[in-house]
């Protein structure tokens, strides 16, 4: 097993113990399981507000948006201050980012070898839009289509 891998398996046993602590449960009343998001994730069957792909999308969105708060928090911006940077928070912080992002990622179907395809085809993208002159007024989403 290699990193990426040892990381998304690590997060899923920490999701199924939360929602095993908490008594989480699924829309239908059934116990939550990460795996029951991830198969709901990779399921072609339309996703509407009222699922619980969307329900657990926007929580682990929002602990995401807290957790870079939190980071926001530990970061220096009164010039005229002798404050020093808590490298040691900060670096846990950016992990407490990297949990809820790849719950995001489960959520969404994907594993570590789905978003590294994902993630090295839109690299692609990016440097080739960094190569043709990249700005708002040339973006288009179509480049984003293709990746699947």
């Amino acid at each position: 097993m290699d990193k990426l891998d040892a990381l998304f398996d690590a997060q899923e046993k920490l999701n199924d113990l939360v929602f095993r602590k908490q008594g989480l449960k699924k829309l239908d009343g059934t116990p939550l399981t990460t795996r029951d998001l991830v198969e709901m994730g990779r399921s072609d069957e339309p996703k509407g507000p009222n699922t619980d792909t969307n329900r657990w999308l926007g929580n682990y969105l929002k602990a995401l948006r807290d957790e870079c708060r939190e980071l926001d928090d530990e970061l220096l911006w009164k010039w005229w201050s002798k404050d020093t940077l808590d490298m040691q928070n900060i670096r846990v912080e950016i992990v407490d980012q990297l949990h809820f992002w790849m719950s995001l990622a489960l959520c969404a179907g994907m594993g570590a070898d789905k978003v590294f395809d994902i993630y090295m085809k839109k690299n692609e993208v990016n440097v080739r839009r960094q190569e043709n002159g990249y700005s708002a007024a040339n973006k288009t989403e179509d480049d984003n289509r293709s990746i699947v």
